[in-house]
């Protein structure tokens, strides 16, 4: 690493600043157990700057079953302002998968947004007043050492177009690696034919995936187990 670094200085004006701490609105703690990511400062500044830092905290970033649609009939409200707010929160989801699949239904509304989508948009917000510090710990001499992945999909979740929406995620040494949630491009007939879509979709990541490991020399010679939710 150090001759590598020297030769770059050779061809570049660079500076060694040391371990990372800081890098695009990303806090890297590198600590003797592993490595913690994480967002702190960011949401913090993004909690002051749409008035949500002194609001009450909830225990989850949307209300579980909840259908959001286009309401065509609700009051419109401020767009540049709602899709200001929805792209502070798809950048918070570098670190945090937990808000993953209620930061992608919201962009789902970015044009002509009512107060329904605005106040789903706070909510997130409001969550992530008493998760600031939630990030993703890469753990030292982890004991997985191969990827594990876990899909799911919702079946027709869109009211629209009743199209389903898949998610998957990768573990690496217990920590995550790759995550996802997207609606599907197609209309799903049946559970099954809608977890087989997010299935497929997992598996052409962990192709790419395998081999950027591999580039890595991290080359995974057997195969690699995908976690399917399906009875």
């Amino acid at each position: 690493m150090s001759d590598f670094k020297n030769s770059m200085m050779k061809v570049f004006y660079m500076t060694n600043l040391g371990r990372m701490r800081f890098f695009l609105g990303i806090e890297v703690l590198q600590k003797s157990d592993g490595i913690f990511i994480c967002q702190r400062r960011y949401a913090t500044e993004v909690l002051k700057r749409f008035g949500m830092f002194e609001s009450k905290s909830v225990s989850s970033p949307i209300v579980p079953g909840f259908k959001m649609s286009r309401d065509d009939h609700g009051v419109i409200v401020d767009e540049t302002y709602f899709k200001q707010m929805v792209g502070s929160l798809m950048y918070l989801t570098a670190t945090r998968p937990d808000i993953m699949f209620s930061v992608s239904l919201i962009s789902r509304y970015m044009a002509k947004p009512t107060e329904l989508h605005l106040q789903a948009a706070k909510r997130i917000l409001r969550y992530l007043k008493g998760t600031t510090n939630y990030g993703i710990l890469y753990k030292k001499g982890g004991q997985e050492e191969e990827p594990l992945a876990f899909t799911d999909s919702d079946y027709a979740g869109d009211i629209e177009n009743r199209k389903s929406t898949s998610g998957y995620v990768f573990l690496l040494s217990s920590g995550t690696i790759s995550w996802l949630s997207k609606k599907q491009p197609i209309v799903t007939l049946s559970t099954t034919e809608a977890e087989f879509v997010v299935a497929a979709a997992c598996a052409c990541q962990v192709v790419w995936m395998r081999r950027v490991l591999k580039k890595l020399s991290h080359e995974q010679k057997g195969c690699t187990t995908i976690m399917c939710d399906n009875s």
